[in-house]
């Protein structure tokens, strides 16, 4: 039997029911496609959910305000994604009257949207043959076939293209490539893979050489960057200063004005510094509160954080603007501010 169909029987008997399956309306599919990238199946249904409800046709989607989208994806962080989401629907309802396209080659155009996921739903949607290459699928192929290639090289990246092209069911392109990404996800795991009860072992490259811990290869190891933030809750009578980010990861959510330092350094240090001096030109404050140490870790960077509550009269600063203490909770904010919040629970 061969590679695709032992895939295609294993995924009849072991397919998690998702509700992104049981449709071929490429909306919903294209939504739950940028949803999952960076996120897992589980935290992803439940925002794949809210969003179908809030916005159950692209036109509503497209009519929303940014914030009301962002504070939908608030928690699921790469917030990029839910931007382009948002822009591309607004772009398809203006230029195709709401009519999501049917090619590979203009879906990739969309704004947000790589190979893989133009790939994924030209197939779940439209069934075209372009075979969708993930995390999960590299591993497959890599493991199965002892492909020794780094995959995040140029090389590599066209070895395993070629090679899921190859292998992929052309007559069955939807079904297959969902096969081989669940397989991946449930079956030959990052780690601890179900090698035991695994259909292909018998065959599998890795198994056999016991190489499933080494594949596959990784040319490039992230060395993540540390960032020491010190976000100013600045209290004005009740009122605080918030503001929308206008770069960065948090692009388009609402924060405090902040400090940041090269290193990690202690408060009486924070207080001394030329930054917090700077900040204040010699209004009178009283910090009444400093937080604990949230740490946020990501794949490139690692984000430490503290909260000074100050109470203070008379500040204006650019670009931010005096909100109410509970009106905080009905902004888009990052998963850091959104702690604090949730822990010190103004009202």
């Amino acid at each position: 039997m061969t590679f695709s169909k032992i895939l295609l029987e294993w995924y009849v008997l072991n397919k998690r029911e998702l509700p992104w399956r049981n449709t071929s309306d490429p909306y919903y599919i294209w939504l739950s496609e940028i949803i999952l990238q960076q996120t897992r199946v589980q935290q992803g249904l439940t925002y794949y959910l809210k969003f179908i409800h809030s916005f159950p046709t692209i036109f509503d989607l497209a009519n929303a305000e940014e914030d009301t989208v962002l504070k939908l994806w608030q928690g699921l962080g790469y917030y990029s994604r839910a931007r382009n989401l948002h822009y591309s629907a607004k772009d398809i309802v203006l230029r195709r009257n709401g009519d999501f396209p049917d090619n590979y080659d203009e879906i990739l155009n969309l704004k947000g949207i790589g190979p893989y996921t133009a790939a994924a739903i030209a197939s779940f949607a439209f069934e075209l043959p372009y075979s969708v290459l993930d995390g999960n699928v590299i591993r497959v192929l890599s493991r199965f076939f002892g492909v020794e290639v780094p995959f995040d090289t140029t090389l590599g990246k066209r070895k395993f293209q070629e090679l899921a092209q190859e292998l992929m069911d052309k007559e069955n392109s939807s079904e297959y490539n969902q096969a081989i990404m669940e397989f991946g996800a449930i079956q030959c795991t990052p780690k601890r893979p179900k090698c035991t009860t695994c259909p292909l072992s018998k065959e599998c490259v890795a198994f056999n050489d016991n190489e499933i811990e080494r594949l596959p290869v990784r040319n490039k190891r992230i060395i993540p960057k540390k960032r020491f933030i010190h976000y100013l809750v600045i209290d004005q009578d009740s009122k605080v200063l918030f503001g929308k980010r206008k770069e960065g990861i948090w692009n388009g959510l609402y924060e405090f004005p902040f400090i940041e330092f090269q290193k990690n350094i202690d408060c009486s240090s924070v207080l001394s510094s030329n930054k917090w001096i700077d900040f204040f030109n010699g209004l009178d404050y009283k910090v009444e509160f400093v937080s604990e140490e949230f740490i946020h870790k990501l794949s490139h960077q690692h984000i430490c954080v503290r909260f000074w509550l100050v109470k203070m009269r008379g500040l204006n600063v650019v670009n931010y603007k005096l909100v109410n203490k509970f009106e905080l909770y009905n902004y888009p904010v990052s998963v850091l501010i959104d702690k604090f919040l949730q822990q010190i629970k103004f009202s």
